[in-house]
């Protein structure tokens, strides 16, 4: 095969392969929760959730976002609260947190200090602001924090410095956490 054939080969092959992921993407669709981050697609044949279940689920975050882009495990935090809601259990039966560590701190952190680490504004904080505002809890590792320079005043409102993840983690669990592994 020349050259030229294996190229127009590849580009029909990611072309094809591209229509399928694009199609699988219409799967999804915005949450009744938070209706602008967090889609979630309908699973029909699902094992039931029992009625009057309660979830209380921590979240570890270590991995920090790319500028620009969101962090992915806020947003399962997003989907999580979406399809559960969508899958009958209540808001209110649902309390998650979010422990954030290692470079992941910047993630949580007020644009001007945000702006001086990633030259751009943190597209994180209207995410932080919509899971905040379904009560979900932001924990942010002060050991994590002391060593990436971010303080208290750095961090989005209604984040929370903790004297470290592993304290964040370990009072969640006396209050009936479980840690969603990722």
């Amino acid at each position: 095969m020349s050259g030229l054939s294996k190229l127009f080969a590849g580009f029909v092959f990611s072309i094809c392969v591209n229509t399928v992921a694009f199609a699988q993407l219409d799967k999804f669709h915005d949450g009744a929760v938070i209706s602008k981050f967090g889609q979630v697609a309908t699973v029909p044949g699902m094992q039931p959730i029992p009625s009057g279940a309660v979830f209380k689920v921590s979240f570890d975050v270590n991995g920090a976002a790319q500028p620009a882009e969101l962090n992915r495990s806020l947003l399962s935090g997003a989907r999580f609260l979406n399809m559960h809601a969508e899958a009958g259990v209540k808001p209110e039966n649902i309390k998650l947190a979010f422990v954030i560590h290692g470079q992941a701190v910047q993630d949580v952190t007020v644009d001007a200090h945000y702006a001086t680490v990633h030259n751009q504004k943190n597209v994180n904080a209207a995410l932080i602001a919509a899971l905040l505002d379904k009560q979900v809890e932001v924990y942010v590792c002060g050991q994590s924090a002391a060593y990436y320079g971010v303080t208290t005043e750095d961090l989005l409102p209604g984040v929370t410095m903790s004297l470290s993840a592993m304290t964040a983690h370990a009072l969640l669990q006396t209050g009936g956490y479980t840690l969603n592994p990722f």
